[in-house]
């Protein structure tokens, strides 16, 4: 019990997190949170505080932030399709599944028809909401979305995020070194942005919904 309330409090601390795993540890974890269907890494969190431990010559690790950008944007993109093909080979199930009182077929090519044309956009969106970006690739599986168009834009979203949330944490503490000081302060910043946007859609959906 005392190792697992341990490893707990690990996961909640990013900058303890990369101390104990290092360089080879944080590519894995990405890929564990895109691939393997565990969400509650934290994957946003992770990538920024490596950022701004990466700037530091005198911290409790050494990183390199562009090895780490190069790792990390792999393991984003293999963890992406591994949870495509997830969806794909149950999805593909599904197609062939008979009508029931809780599944309608029609749902799921209705869903095929949006991520054909909506899917895209969907991906790369996703790509920067926790939770949702674990599952996106897996529902595009399973929606039967084409894979030429999913790796593409599944490489145009991870590369934006791993990359963007790197260099934020980088750049921010090479200009404003007193960052370095308040890593949590920086890094529920990093989480209140990420979480915003399904929050304002569900907001809007509840305003358009009839009292």
């Amino acid at each position: 019990m005392h190792s697992l309330t341990d490893l707990l409090h690990t996961l909640r601390d990013p900058s303890a997190l990369i101390t104990a795993v290092g360089m080879i540890g944080i590519p894995i974890i990405i890929f564990i949170e895109t691939g393997l269907l565990f969400p509650m890494l934290p994957g946003d969190s992770l990538l920024v505080t490596a950022g701004l431990l990466a700037s530091q010559a005198d911290g409790p690790v050494k990183l390199n932030v562009w090895v780490l950008a190069v790792s990390c944007s792999i393991a984003a993109i293999l963890g992406n399709t591994s949870g495509y093909f997830i969806g794909n080979r149950a999805g593909r199930a599904l197609f062939t599944r008979e009508d029931s009182r809780f599944f309608k077929r029609a749902h799921l090519v209705r869903a095929h028809e949006f991520y054909e044309k909506h899917g895209g956009k969907t991906i790369i969106m996703a790509q920067f909401m926790p939770i949702v970006r674990t599952f996106a690739p897996v529902v595009a599986g399973a929606a039967d979305m084409s894979y030429a168009t999913f790796i593409t834009f599944n490489i145009v979203g991870a590369l934006g995020w791993i990359w963007s949330m790197l260099l934020l944490g980088y750049f921010i503490a090479k200009q404003f070194p007193v960052v370095g000081n308040h890593i949590e302060g920086l890094v529920a910043v990093v989480i209140l942005l990420s979480i915003s946007p399904p929050v304002i859609t569900w907001l809007r959906s509840r305003r358009t919904q009839p009292l």
